[in-house]
Order: structure tokens, then C-alpha cells, then sequence
């Protein structure tokens, strides 16, 4: 049994730890009333399960029965059933801390997880039946062993500041370790708890019944189905933490890099540079949302409104929407810096106007393959689409609201205009030429001469080249080394270039190579977090001296769907029809109120009015790809505008969402892909059918004089540009916000493939719990 005595020392040795972390955290800097509060709470709720864990082995190990009857005698030790309550039932607070924001934890998870164990608490606390028997102590030692190092180790996070790097390693590894064993043996002791309550008359027969229903078939059913998802949680956490824990320091900055805005730490932080940016585009036409914007806190989750608050200004006027894109790109070509070998600095404009004395030799290589006969080719689900075959596809995708009529027009144009498909006198510059969603392939093989720009990396350029000398193109390329007399493994080591380091050089290369002809200037290159920032930057940088200075360069882009984009009346009207459609549904009523209308939001918003009448807005942005990437793609959206006013052609249109290897390695996404198409009228392409519909679209920008992307064709409005040619994939004209359809797809995927298992595990089931309830 544990003394007062024993006790005393326990929570005396744990306030000492909290002492020793506030001292510790003040030698760093200052702390907050929050951090003091969270140290304490944390600390308290250790020393709880510490002393409930003492007890629990104490009492297995002196046991003198067999390890089933010392597991069973468990919760009967002196006193620990009163730690017990006080240690779980402190877990509400942490319901109230996601709440109010002392922490970044999901309200719902959050309250799912305690509410679960504060059910397994209250049934073993009122049933002997679940008290007695093994199960009770095979959970109480579970939770205890897993919170005791959980509790321990947010008080180091909050003390270190650092929860991946600074933590102590035996801390760390518990943290994200133990659950592996402690969760399957915690989530086995909790059913047989449930099981034993609710055979229990003293408590199943409570509410009529009801009590027995709830612990005999409803919870059981519960962790079924979400106990496999909160361990595949924990197994990506715990892969998260591990890969940022041993990740390599980051290499000096060089190139394009945000601004310093922490000089003490040297860190170069990306939000202050986000809000910034935006904040000086909108604040050319509305300084008070510019204000709103500076003071916003919380952007990484509120940054969607303020993206609102943009467009709706660029509606108002042509004038608008191009003064915000000017006084967008100009701060952010003010703000970044470009950082020499040396670690000197300047601002990107600076960069930018300076003249370079290196220059980048040029590689070439032709084709060797065979013509095959011209034509636009769409693979798609294992057939070649061509001719009469095609348009009629082109004829389904469009009547179901797939895509919109602009695009189908514009592929449809290709398979009649053969000419538009002959490319061996046209060039294309690829920036990011290996891009899954880029056209190279289809350039290739159709006999383009395409201008690759990709990373100094061998195995990229042996790829590259492969592809080049198999097709019937040609291929140029920035070398660090004349060509003449390089082997073909030479030749890969000092192709490429770097668009972060190279900038200046890649523009000046490019202004100088093959004068005379027309380029068509592609931004393809993607990559993750603030990174796709600084590559849509660089991209721009070179993207808008060619536009302004190379006489017959177009410019191309891809859009994503994921973003907020004008759209025209009648799919306004496609989607509220939809919406109307998909509300009468018994599953879409169900989730809507179950998530207090959080999921299944209207895909479309109330008309803005502007210069030329009203516009229409879709929302597509998905708050979890963050403020990054909307910014990333906002800059490319500002320089269609201001090209496009300044003359130049623009291929910018809407892809959809495609099922590249970078997408569907993310489980979740791969997940909701299978279950989206449930919400007409999506439909989730294959890369090389993604590739093979934007090109087509390209082209036909690029030839139809009646393109929108034609500076010559009048619009209402500059940002009605990405109004046209959309292969959205079903988005637009979707009845919900595709960022509220996740959860129900994952939902829709499991059912459907887990029908036939969920079927005779549930009958497995059954039969086990009624031998347990003792009714067979």
C-alpha cells in the first residue's frame, strides 16, 4: 500500500521538477503564464500515474497467484483506485485546453480519446464484475505506462522549446514507441472491461438497459472501427518525429531565401513574409484589409479569409485586380533576398537587375526515334483516346460537369486542327522539366523542341536525356562545360542548374539562346512547404524579363483546383443544383449534423459585384495545404494578369486532381481519392491522362486566336483569365467545398472496400460478445 508518507515524497519530488523547469526555462527567456500553467498541469498529472503505476506493479509482482490473478487484483490496491479517478479525470482539461487554444490539439480527437477512457473509468470504478479480472490491470498499467512518459514528456517540450530535437532521447522514444505495445494491450483491457460491465446487472441493467447496449455493442463497435486509424496515427507520427529529429542541420541559405526575422536566432520564418505580401497587395486598393491582415493571428488557419477578402477587391475593378497583383509581386521581389556564395545579401530586385559575369554553356540532343502519325493522343483508363473516340470522351466529361466547355472546346480543337500538334519548328522552356504534372513527354513525342530547366543532378539528367533521345525531339539544356567531348556520363554530371542559386544566370542564358525564335515559357516546378515559395519566385523572376523582353514568348502555367477562382454563372448554378441534390441524401444530412455542419460546407459563395456585373467565386482552398502554397500560386496568378495586360499570350488553366506518386503516398489523400468520386461530379485522373488534357488546353491557347489567353479577347474582369479552359475534375461544379468533402470520402472508401470483412467480423463479433453477456 502507498503511505501518506510515500506519497508526500512522490509529489514533493515532481514539485521540485517543475521548479527546476521554470529555472530552467527562465535562463532562456522569459516565460508565460501558460507555459507555467502547462509545465505545472503536466508535471501533476505525472506524478498521478507515476504513483498509480507504483502501485500496480507493487501489487503483480508480490502477488503470490498466477500473473492472471495478480493482473486481476490490481485495481483492489489500497488506494489506487482514488489515484486513478483524479489522474483520468484530469484528462478533461485537456478538452478545455484544444478548446481555448493553450494547445494545437483537434478539439473533437481530443475529446474522443479522454471521453473514451473516462467510459472505461466509469465502468470499472462501478462494476466488481470488471474490477476483478485481468483486463482491469492489463488497461490500468497500459495508461499508466503511456501517460506517465507522455506527461513527462510535454513538460520537457514546453521546457526545451523544442519537442522533436531537445527532449531527452529516452523521453523521445518512449513517447513515440511504447504505444506500439501499450495501445493494443490498453485498447484489449478496456473491451474486456466494457464486456464485464455490461453483463454486470448492478450496472448493465441501468436506464433500462441501455447501459448494457452502450458497453456491450456500441463501444466495442466504436473501437473497431477507429482503434486501427488512431494506431496508423501514431505509427506517422511517430515516423514524422523521428525523420525531423535526425534530420541533417539545413545548409546555409543561398539563392532566393526569405528574410531573416528573428536576427537573435537567425531564423527565416515564413508567415511574417506571407503576410506581408498580401498585406502590401491589398493594401494598393484598401489599406484596412491590408491592417487586418498584419495584425491576423493564428494565419496558418485563418489565412482563407484574407485570400477572400483579396479577390473580392480585384472584382471591383480591372484597375484592382491588377494593382494588387503589381504591388504583390513588387514586395515580394523586395522582401527576398538573394544570398551569395559568400553569405552577402541583396534583395531579389537588386539580384535580379545586376549583370553576371558567369554564363552556362548549352547542351543539346536530338532525337532518335521514329515519327509516329501526328494527332493529339489521350491515354486514358488503358485506351489511346484519338479522333471520333476522343471528342466523344471529351462530349461525357463535359456533360457530366467533369470539365467545362471552354476545355472540351479547346481539346476538341486540337483533334481539328492536326497542324496545332506539329511542334518540330516550335520551343518550349520547361522550368522544372521533370515535373509529374509537367508536358514534357507528350512535347516529346509530338517532335517539340523543348528547353529543359531542372536540378543539377546526374540521375535526373540521365533520365531527361533518355527520354530525349528516344522521341523524336530535341532537348537544350544549361551545361557547366562546353558539350564537345563530354562521354554521355560527363554530360549528365554538369548538366542542370539550381532556379534558387542560378536565377540571374538561367534568365540570362535564356534571353541569349536561339534569338530569334518564340518560346513558350512553362513554371512547372513544384516542391513542399515554403520551398514552393522560393521556386515560384525564381520561376517568376525569369518568367517576367522573357514576357517583357523576348519578343513572341507566351507564357503557360497550371492551376490548381485548390485554390479560389472566378468561375462562370452557369456552374454557380451546377453546383447550388448539386448542393440542393446532395443535401436530401441520408449520409450527407448525417455528416453535416454530426460534425455540426464543419464538413459538407456549399462550394459556392454569394456573387461579388464589380466593373461588368457580377462574379462568381469558387473556394477550393484546402486549409491544411497552408498559406505557402496559396501564396506560391497567387504569385504565378499575378503574373498571368500583368502579362496578359502587357500583351503577351497566357496558357493558364485549371488541372485536375491527379493521382501522382507525391499525392498518393500521403495515405489520407490516396484514401479520399478512392471516395470522392461520390460527389458528382468528380473524378480523379491518372498523371499521364493529366498531362495529355493540359497539354491539348495549352496548345490550343497557344494557336486559337478566340483563346482567352489571347490579350486581344476582352474580359470583364483580368482574373476572369482562369475562368476558361478549366479540366477541374469535378471541383467546381462539386455541392460541397472540397475541403470539407475529406473525412466522408475516407468514410466512403472504407465502407466500401471493408463491406464484405466488416460483415463477418461484425457476426464474429456478435457471437463473442453474447457468449460473454452470457445470453447463449
Amino acid at each position: 500500500p502507498v503511505t501518506s508518507d510515500r506519497f508526500h515524497n512522490c509529489v514533493t519530488s515532481h514539485l521540485i521538477f517543475c521548479v527546476l523547469c521554470v529555472c530552467n526555462f527562465n535562463d532562456q527567456e522569459k516565460m508565460g503564464p501558460k507555459d507555467m500553467y502547462l509545465i505545472l498541469y503536466n508535471a501533476f498529472c505525472c506524478a498521478g500515474w507515476a504513483i498509480v503505476l507504483m502501485m500496480a506493479v507493487t501489487t503483480v509482482i508480490s502477488g503470490e497467484g498466477s500473473l492472471w490473478e495478480s493482473l486481476a487484483s490490481v485495481y483492489s490496491t489500497e488506494g489506487l483506485a482514488t489515484f486513478l479517478t483524479y489522474s483520468q479525470s484530469a484528462a478533461l482539461l485537456e478538452i478545455l485546453h484544444a478548446a481555448v487554444g493553450l494547445v494545437r490539439s483537434p478539439v473533437v480527437v481530443t475529446a474522443l480519446q479522454v471521453g473514451s477512457r473516462i467510459a472505461a473509468l466509469w465502468a470499472v470504478n462501478e462494476s466488481e464484475d470488471a474490477q476483478n479480472q485481468w483486463g482491469a490491470g492489463v488497461m490500468i498499467i497500459s495508461w499508466a505506462l503511456v501517460e506517465v512518459f507522455r506527461y513527462m514528456f510535454y513538460a520537457f517540450a514546453i521546457v526545451t522549446g523544442d519537442s522533436t530535437k531537445k527532449t531527452p532521447y529516452f523521453l523521445f522514444w518512449a513517447r513515440y514507441s511504447l504505444f506500439a505495445v501499450l495501445y493494443p494491450t490498453g485498447i484489449t483491457g478496456e473491451l474486456t472491461v466494457f464486456f464485464k460491465a455490461a453483463a454486470d446487472e448492478s450496472v448493465g441493467g441501468l436506464l433500462g438497459g441501455a447501459v448494457a447496449f452502450v458497453y456491450g455493442w456500441l463501444l466495442p463497435a466504436i473501437y473497431f472501427v477507429g482503434s486501427p486509424g488512431m494506431i496508423m496515427n501514431m505509427v506517422g507520427n511517430r515516423k514524422s518525429a523521428f525523420k525531423k529529429r535526425f534530420a541533417r542541420p539545413p545548409p546555409p541559405p543561398r539563392g532566393i531565401s526569405f528574410p531573416i526575422d528573428n536576427t537573435e536566432k537567425g531564423t527565416r520564418g515564413s508567415t511574417p513574409v506571407n503576410k506581408e505580401i498580401l498585406a502590401s497587395a491589398v493594401g494598393a486598393v484598401n489599406p484596412e484589409k491590408a491592417e487586418a491582415i498584419r495584425k491576423a493571428k493564428g494565419y496558418r488557419f485563418t489565412y482563407t479569409k484574407h485570400l477572400i477578402g483579396l479577390v473580392e477587391e480585384q472584382c471591383k475593378s480591372p484597375e484592382n485586380a491588377l494593382k494588387i497583383a503589381q504591388a504583390g509581386l513588387d514586395k515580394a521581389y523586395e522582401i527576398f533576398e538573394f544570398v551569395a556564395p559568400d553569405g552577402s545579401a541583396v534583395s531579389l530586385k537588386e539580384a535580379m537587375a545586376a549583370k553576371n559575369t558567369e554564363k552556362f554553356e548549352t547542351g543539346l540532343v536530338k532525337g532518335e526515334g521514329t515519327a509516329k502519325a501526328g494527332g493529339l493522343e489521350i491515354p486514358y483508363k488503358g485506351e489511346i483516346l484519338k479522333g471520333d473516340a476522343l471528342k466523344a470522351q471529351v462530349k461525357k466529361w463535359v456533360d457530366y460537369g467533369t470539365i467545362e466547355p471552354t476545355a472540351g472546346e479547346a481539346i476538341i480543337g486540337c483533334v481539328d486542327n492536326p497542324k496545332w500538334c506539329e511542334l518540330s519548328d516550335r520551343y518550349f522552356v520547361l522550368l522544372g522539366a521533370g515535373s509529374a504534372m509537367g508536358p514534357l513527354h507528350v512535347l516529346l513525342a509530338l517532335g517539340a523542341n523543348v528547353i529543359a530547366i531542372d536540378l543539377d543532378r546526374p540521375f535526373i539528367w540521365k533520365r531527361l536525356i533518355g527520354l530525349a533521345k528516344k522521341s523524336t525531339g530535341t532537348m537544350t539544356f544549361p551545361l557547366k562545360k562546353p558539350q564537345a567531348g563530354l562521354s554521355d556520363e560527363d554530360l549528365y554530371d554538369n548538366a542542370g542548374c539550381n532556379l534558387f542559386t542560378h536565377t540571374p544566370m538561367i534568365r540570362d542564358w535564356l534571353m541569349d539562346l536561339y534569338k530569334g525564335k518564340s518560346f513558350t515559357v512553362g513554371s512547372y516546378a513544384y516542391l513542399n512547404g515554403a520551398l514552393h515559395v522560393q521556386v515560384s519566385l525564381a520561376m517568376d523572376a525569369i518568367t517576367k524579363d522573357l514576357s517583357e523582353k523576348r519578343k513572341g514568348t507566351s507564357l503557360a502555367y497550371l492551376c490548381t483546383p485548390t485554390d479560389l477562382h472566378l468561375v462562370p454563372e452557369e456552374v454557380y448554378k451546377a453546383s447550388n443544383e448539386n448542393y440542393d441534390l446532395f443535401n436530401s441524401k441520408p449520409l450527407c444530412t448525417i455528416m453535416r449534423l454530426l460534425s455540426n455542419g464543419k464538413l459538407l460546407k456549399k462550394n459556392m459563395r454569394k456573387p461579388v459585384a464589380g466593373e461588368g456585373g457580377d462574379f462568381y467565386l469558387v473556394n477550393g482552398v484546402s486549409v491544411a495545404q497552408g498559406p505557402n502554397y496559396i501564396l506560391a500560386k497567387r504569385l504565378q496568378h499575378w503574373r498571368a494578369i500583368i502579362a496578359r495586360s502587357k500583351g503577351c499570350i497566357v496558357s493558364t488553366n485549371i488541372a485536375p486532381a491527379t493521382s501522382t506518386a507525391s499525392v498518393v503516398q500521403n495515405r489520407t489523400f490516396a484514401w479520399a481519392y478512392e471516395g470522392m468520386p461520390y460527389f458528382t461530379p468528380y473524378e480523379i485522373f491518372a498523371p499521364e491522362t493529366s498531362n495529355a488534357v493540359m497539354t491539348a488546353i495549352l496548345f490550343s491557347d497557344i494557336n486559337d486566336a478566340k483563346s482567352v489567353g489571347n490579350p486581344k479577347n476582352k474580359l470583364s474582369n483580368p482574373n476572369q483569365l482562369f475562368s476558361y479552359g478549366s479540366f477541374h475534375g469535378g471541383n467546381w461544379r462539386c455541392a460541397y467545398m472540397v475541403d470539407s468533402i475529406g473525412e466522408t470520402s475516407v468514410l466512403l472508401y472504407f465502407s466500401r472496400i471493408a463491406g464484405p470483412y466488416v460483415a463477418v467480423v461484425g457476426v464474429a463479433g456478435a457471437a463473442v460478445a453474447a457468449k460473454v453477456l452470457g445470453y447463449v
